[in-house]
């Protein structure tokens, strides 16, 4: 079996939330500060606080206004909205109990294809969406690769067997098999071989900013 480095540890525990705002970005601030080599004094002289403010603010004593986080990005040379990167912030989970997935019809899905949407988020920090599906296949289903759409796609077969055509090539798919591809390049079953045929379906791709 191949082996490789991942790019990510994912036993990394990331910088500890803060639950106060004011100590959050005082940790930033004063981060910001020793990255660049400056003391508290040529931050001051860069930005026109005083001395005793900026300590103030380093330390969580006081809440800093707009304008002086504004003067602080600047003087750092850093987004204002990085100052509130260690406040504590809302993060979700979805459970769903089995056979509770919320049964959808795709865009462009064929008669006989059941998707089961098992949990959605909405925007969230990563930057990215993603949608999980068990995907079930009968005698009835139609077979076709038409599906085609931005972002990238994970399948893992559970049961059956099934020929999975991406682009030009067809994948002979039994259980504990998995794909991983560009969803952009036409894909889908093109061969229904022993039905019935579950497999999970993780479709990924960028958050709209919209």
């Amino acid at each position: 079996m191949a082996t490789g480095k991942l790019g990510q540890d994912p036993h990394k525990v990331k910088d500890k939330r803060e639950k106060h705002l004011e100590t959050a970005i005082g940790r930033e601030v004063r981060d910001f500060r020793h990255q660049r080599g400056m003391t508290v004094a040529d931050l001051a002289d860069s930005t026109g606080l005083s001395v005793g403010m900026l300590s103030k603010i380093e330390n969580g004593v006081t809440s800093a206004s707009l304008t002086t986080l504004q003067a602080l990005s600047a003087a750092l040379n850093v987004p204002v909205t990085s100052f509130f990167r260690r406040f504590e912030e809302r993060r979700e989970a979805v459970h769903v109990k089995a056979g509770d997935g919320v049964e959808t019809v795709r865009a462009g899905t064929r008669a006989g294809h059941q998707y089961n949407l098992l949990g959605h988020l909405d925007t969230n920090s990563s930057g990215v969406v993603v949608e999980p599906y068990l995907i079930s296949l009968t005698e009835e289903s139609d077979i076709f690769p038409t599906f085609q759409h931005e972002g990238v796609e994970l399948l893992y077969i559970l049961e059956g067997e099934v020929g999975y055509r991406h682009g030009d090539h067809s994948f002979h798919l039994m259980p504990g098999d998995s794909l991983f591809f560009d969803a952009d390049a036409p894909h889908g079953p093109d061969k229904l071989i022993r039905l019935p045929v579950r497999y999970l379906s993780v479709i990924s791709y960028p958050q709209s900013n919209a």
